[in-house]
């Protein structure tokens, strides 16, 4: 039960960041508002790991080079995400985005990429994306 509830926090929070992070790009840039969501982020997650950290700065150096470019993808994250806010509403853009994720994460899942264990996809997992998909297309009808 705990995870789902991490889960309805992150998905909240991703929207709310999302239009935030759009509203001060509208103001000040794209590139400006990412520096400083990034900035801060930056700063407050060294904080949170001096405070709470217990693993190991040179064990990241040690896993495997792919998994270094996480920080890569964030800003590909922030600023796609405000790209497709500043253009379209924030509910359609956020759909969008949760179909995207649902598709790769699905990916990942079927042919066990990333060190992830491989999920068996059958009927009822692809009925189940389907239905997800189809729904969010749902809410989009007028």
């Amino acid at each position: 039960m705990l995870g789902v509830i991490f889960f309805i926090i992150a998905g909240a929070a991703m929207s709310f960041q999302g239009v935030m992070n759009t509203r001060l790009g509208e103001k000040a840039g794209i590139f400006e508002a990412n520096a400083f969501v990034q900035g801060t982020a930056f700063i407050l997650s060294v904080i949170v790991m001096l405070i709470f950290g217990s693993g190991s700065i040179k064990a990241l150096f040690e896993a495997d080079k792919i998994y270094l470019t996480g920080g890569v993808i964030g800003i590909v994250i922030t600023v796609t995400v405000m790209l497709a806010i500043a253009n379209l509403s924030p509910t359609v853009a956020i759909s969008i985005i949760l179909i995207s994720q649902l598709l790769v994460a699905a990916g990942i899942d079927a042919f066990g990429l990333l060190d992830s264990a491989k999920v068996e996809f059958g009927l009822t997992k692809y009925i189940g994306t389907a239905l997800m998909i189809a729904g969010v297309l749902l809410f989009k009808f007028k």
